[in-house]
């Protein structure tokens, strides 16, 4: 069984495929507590008026398939995309086979995980999009760099920056692991402690090779609101 925060369909708002519309599952239970955390309520601390529920791994595929069977019948329906989040998907062992679920059933799978637990356990085909936690996270220096070794052209990184020293600390850290090319890299800042605009200003001059900056698209569409 796994232990489900909440299960939506929204548009990708955090990674390369943002802004294509995409069905997420929320693990609850998380082993960091990031300062700037905007999902404390999944986080299994009792805070934030989180709660779970007990789900098998086929109710939570009915439970998408269900979000996606209201499509428009006009119009050819996209691929079907999915998100596995939380909290830290990958503390629940039936993480793993949740994906080979879906993707037996056709979707396109990404997994976000926070960097800190092994990412070779998650199958062939899915998109991991792994973060690296920066010193202003408040959870610096836990990240497995072992998990760097398993990163493909089809996986992300993602660097979620308070401040601008944060930046630096996590060009350096691509520098120093030969990231670029290795797969696309995403500095998305922690507004509001690091305005959009501050962090694109820096980037236009720094010039950070193999970086884009990335925005939390469903933010700036509906605001700090769950379920979007």
């Amino acid at each position: 069984m796994l232990t489900i925060s909440e299960i939506f369909l929204s548009v990708q708002g955090e990674s390369t495929q943002c802004g294509r519309p995409c069905a997420f599952v929320r693990l609850f239970g998380c082993n960091l507590r990031c300062v700037w955390c905007d999902t404390k309520y999944a986080r299994g601390d009792g805070g934030e008026g989180g709660a779970a529920s007990p789900m098998s791994a086929a109710a939570v595929a009915a439970a998408v398939e269900k979000l996606y069977s209201g499509g428009d019948t006009a119009v050819a329906p996209a691929p079907r995309l999915v998100e596995i989040t939380g909290g830290e998907p990958l503390l629940q062992p039936e993480t793993a086979d949740l994906c080979a679920g879906f993707l037996t059933l056709g979707y396109e799978v990404m997994v976000e995980t926070n960097g800190t637990l092994d990412i070779a356990a998650l199958p062939r085909g899915v998109r991991r999009v792994v973060d690296v936690k920066c010193p202003g996270s408040g959870e610096g220096g836990g990240f497995l760099t072992d998990n760097l070794s398993h990163i493909g052209p089809g996986d992300e990184l993602k660097f979620v920056l308070a401040s601008i020293d944060d930046a630096v600390w996590a060009a350096e850290f691509c520098v120093r692991h030969g990231l670029a090319g290795r797969c696309p890299i995403i500095f998305s800042p922690a507004a509001p402690s690091l305005p959009y605009n501050i962090l694109a200003e820096w980037m236009v001059k720094a010039r950070p090779s193999g970086v884009r900056l990335g925005i939390q698209l469903h933010k700036v569409i509906w605001g700090d609101r769950r379920g979007v």
